[in-house]
């Protein structure tokens, strides 16, 4: 699309969104003209925050289909639209309710720990939700003497038992976007642009290995950063560093350079895109806003399983 059509086409989804009262919440990781179209844009915590506290009629959820669960559950009383059903998540594919209700049965004394990326019915078997942004403090509000088994993102898992010391049960999945980013990047990236501050995704294949590096030299421990990506956000913002290298899913360029215009941003790989996350579009927006297309529901029994888990994360801030 040209900048003038998709100028039309932003004015038209922001007369729809008030035409039905809805708020529009957007990833970091969307196309950038969905961004801009977006009332709020943000990461899983913040998304989910927002749905909350929403006093719109209607939410319009640019992002994957969890993440709508997420906000049919902390807002039940809204209508909740994804603009494309097939959004889904590759993370969150790599464990459904069955093989967690297996895995409990194993450990019946333990923690769950679900990471946001799960679905609705994975939630409703879990003790706690976390996000990247709070993973720490919710794994530290739990006693030193439980058991916890933390799903589903093994990389997460690995970087979390490094930072707090607790050892876990950690399921084996992974995000397809950020297990690409491997140790061999960062070692191109070093070489290509030593000046660069790091920003790295705690899901990434190269999160762990890392931090441990940065413990061994303290040049690489000043300008090596693991982050959520609202972190990244915030630390682009006050940083007096001038580049940045980022390990994570390509579209949160496009809020960085918007958020820190006069610094510059690259992406550790650009490969690392969400094909999930892409199928979203500005149309689409347009159309799920026009037609009152794609509602998400939950089953209210597996909604109120759930809240309580997902309440916690929202919580722990």
């Amino acid at each position: 699309m040209t900048d003038n059509e998709v100028a039309q086409l932003t004015d038209e989804v922001r007369a729809l969104a008030a035409e039905r009262n809805a708020v529009i919440l957007a990833h970091n990781y969307q196309r950038p003209e969905v961004q801009d179209a977006a009332d709020y844009v943000g990461d899983s915590l913040g998304l989910s925050q927002q749905a909350a506290a929403t006093e719109a009629d209607v939410i319009v959820f640019a992002g994957v289909h969890f993440m709508a669960e997420t906000a049919a559950i902390l807002a039940p009383t809204r209508t909740v639209l994804i603009p494309d059903l097939e959004a889904g998540c590759s993370l969150a594919a790599s464990i459904d309710a069955g093989a967690l209700r297996e895995w409990k049965a194993q450990h019946p004394d333990a923690v769950v720990v679900s990471y946001v990326n799960t679905t609705a019915e994975v939630k409703a078997l879990s003790d706690y939700c976390c996000t990247s942004g709070n993973a720490q403090k919710v794994i530290e509000a739990i006693p030193e003497d439980r058991e916890i088994l933390f799903l589903p993102d093994m990389f997460l898992g690995a970087y979390l038992e490094r930072i707090t010391g607790r050892s876990m049960r950690i399921w084996p999945g992974e995000c397809h976007v950020h297990a690409g980013i491997r140790v061999e990047d960062v070692s191109r990236v070093l070489r290509d642009r030593p000046q660069a501050d790091l920003l790295v995704h705690p899901e990434c294949g190269c999160a762990s290995q890392c931090m441990y590096a940065a413990t061994q030299d303290q040049a690489l421990a000043e300008t090596t950063h693991v982050l959520s990506t609202e972190g990244m956000v915030r630390l682009a913002r006050t940083s007096p560093r001038e580049e940045f290298v980022v390990a994570t899913e390509t579209g949160i360029l496009h809020r960085l350079r918007r958020e820190a215009p006069e610094k510059r941003f690259y992406a550790m790989s650009e490969k690392a895109v969400c094909r999930y996350m892409k199928l979203i579009t500005l149309e689409k927006v347009r159309d799920s806003l026009r037609d009152m297309r794609h509602e998400v529901t939950v089953p209210a029994d597996v909604a109120d399983r759930a809240r309580t888990a997902i309440e916690r994360m929202v919580a722990i801030v």
